[in-house]
């Protein structure tokens, strides 16, 4: 493996005392700068000035980009010099779609497992969490793969649980966060039984008896969010701490928090506020989930909007969930039939859980109110109600500027394909489903052979769309790791060497375009492209350095990558240890 040298950092104290005297330069008219990093390889994402050689910083903004002789001019007697001995720097990464509270709560206080787990993994991992906790409190966690009970056969799901942990309530995720998993003693808190109807968008599955065997879908779920008892204030706030902490380490220096069912916006402010957010975010104030019938409470979502906003903490974004997912939960709505199977016959196609025409006045008049859209849209049929619900605000309003979203848009009709550039609107891609993997596996057997052709990059590249790309973390990843999405990009292939094959080859993308995507077709996404996501004089000072030249080693080699310095707004947030 070729990696570009890189000076070994001990301590963000030592490496800027050792660097201190990197450089010498004469005195000029020119503005000094707070810190220059040089004698690097530096990808700017910007078309007019590709690379450069060194950086000046000062006020947290970019005051010069160049020749490492060029930046001798901004260099005085207090400025700092980060001589970076040749190694590759670029912009810090946007992750347009990531769940970080409900990531920082899975890291800091959940039971965990990875949706590759067999049986035998979980019940361990149960056994152990039941151990160090009281009797009688619920454990949370996941994540259990989508093809899960498909893949291993369960005289009855809830009765493994109460085995595992039978002192305690159990609650515990799927890879996609739409499904649960619970135990007797959670289904005897939610009050569930026999006679309890299924929720509107949801299925409580039943064993033999009629009884719920512990394994609920979409809605049927959420119904545990108001019987859990809720992390406390504290807790949120660590979470979103640890959040962005696990982000500057991954080279992230601007996130958008998809929408959740946590108080992200409470969380990150007041982290804000303390001094502690060390990365931008970009709120998407929640919606209520499932079925819907009326409009939107805009007066709700306006209060919001202005009661979390801090200067760190971005809050015109707004979250709509259009269907479900298209794994054998089969909640995606399709154009097309699933597969024929038991349970749902042969012509069934899934569901849209907001009516079409309500859905057109949310979308027009979120638009006038200011509000950029993110439209969670897994099946062709919801991305087609989004882009007709999007089409009505433009005819509405007239083109606003504002660049909304279709989330996880893997499944496009192609008479679809030419709308997203057409109505300026954003595909939200998740990088963990463009390669072969579980979960597409998982996909396949619910949608058939279509399954294999997912995720349209190069095409909606080629029509003019503006992808932007989220790691959807904590669902189906590990973590927030961009590198492994970047190579993925490229490759079309499994990062990891976990799954054989490619996914659907020809949509794979260059080198660069993948890189821009996970820089300033980010930032765009965040309503933050005048400010970041390019290297540019004038821009904030958002940089990153990895310990590989992306562009000189083996494009199997990018997934491998690590960061070793990140800088948000001209301060070193994150640097490696060795």
């Amino acid at each position: 493996m070729r990696c570009t040298p890189l000076l070994c950092i001990a301590s963000l104290a030592l490496l800027l005392s050792a660097c201190a005297t990197g450089i010498q330069g004469p005195r000029s008219a020119t503005a000094k700068a707070d810190i220059v990093l040089t004698n690097a390889a530096i990808y700017t994402v910007n078309p007019a000035q590709p690379w450069a050689e060194a950086v000046a910083i000062a006020g947290g903004k970019f005051v010069y980009v160049g020749s490492a002789a060029g930046a001798r001019a901004y260099v005085s007697a207090a400025t700092r010099v980060v001589d970076l001995k040749g190694a590759y720097a670029q912009p810090g990464i946007v992750d347009a779609h990531v769940h970080p509270i409900m990531g920082g709560i899975k890291a800091l206080y959940e039971c965990n497992f990875p949706f590759t787990a067999t049986p035998d993994d979980v019940a361990k991992a149960l056994s152990a969490c039941a151990a160090r906790m009281p009797e009688g409190s619920w454990i949370r966690g996941g994540q259990w793969g989508s093809s899960f009970f498909d893949q291993y056969e369960f005289a009855s799901p809830k009765a493994f649980l109460d085995a595992a942990a039978p002192k305690h309530l159990v609650f515990l995720n799927d890879d996609s966060g739409h499904n649960g998993w619970v135990n007797s003693a959670a289904l005897q808190a939610a009050g569930l039984g026999a006679q309890s109807p299924d929720p509107e968008g949801g299925t409580i599955l039943r064993g033999a008896d009629g009884e719920p065997n512990g394994v609920l879908l979409e809605t049927a779920a959420r119904i545990f969010d108001k019987v859990i008892p809720a992390w406390s204030r504290e807790q949120y706030v660590a979470a979103a701490r640890e959040s962005a902490r696990l982000a500057n380490k991954y080279g992230i220096t601007s996130m958008k928090d998809a929408g959740a069912f946590d108080p992200s916006g409470m969380a990150f402010s007041e982290l804000d506020k303390a001094g502690g957010l060390e990365l931008n975010v970009a709120i998407c104030i929640p919606t209520p989930y499932g079925a819907r019938s009326v409009v939107l409470d805009y007066g709700a979502i306006e209060a919001a909007r202005h009661e979390f906003r801090t200067r760190h903490v971005l809050t015109d974004f707004v979250k709509i969930f259009l269907d479900g997912v298209p794994t054998p939960a089969r909640t995606a709505a399709m154009i097309d039939p699933y597969v024929a199977d038991k349970q749902h016959g042969s012509s069934f196609i899934g569901g849209i859980h907001v009516d079409p025409a309500v859905l057109a006045q949310d979308v027009t008049e979120l638009d006038k109110r200011g509000f950029t859209i993110k439209m969670h849209a897994a099946g062709d049929r919801s991305v087609r109600v989004g882009l007709d619900a999007i089409e009505a605000a433009r005819k509405a309003n007239g083109n606003s500027g504002l660049h909304h979203e279709l989330a996880h848009a893997g499944f496009i009709s192609p008479a679809d394909l030419p709308r997203f550039a057409a109505l300026d609107v954003i595909p939200d891609f998740s990088p963990i489903l463009w390669y072969p993997s579980p979960i597409i596996q998982a996909v396949i057997d619910a949608v058939g052979e279509r399954g294999r052709h997912y995720w349209p990059t190069r095409t909606l590249l080629d029509s003019g769309a503006q992808i932007a790309t989220g790691s959807d973390w904590p669902a189906a990843v590990p973590d927030q790791n961009p590198w492994v999405g970047v190579e993925a990009l490229v490759t079309r292939k499994d990062p990891r060497n976990q799954t054989p094959g490619s996914l659907w080859p020809e949509e794979a993308v260059r080198l660069d375009e993948a890189v821009r995507i996970y820089t300033i077709n980010g930032a765009r996404a965040l309503r933050l492209e005048q400010q970041t996501g390019s290297i540019e004089v004038g821009k904030s000072a958002e940089i990153i350095v990895l310990d590989r030249n992306l562009f000189e080693v083996p494009i199997e080699d990018v997934g491998d990558a690590s960061v070793r310095m990140t800088f948000f707004e001209g301060k070193l947030v994150y640097a490696a240890v060795h």
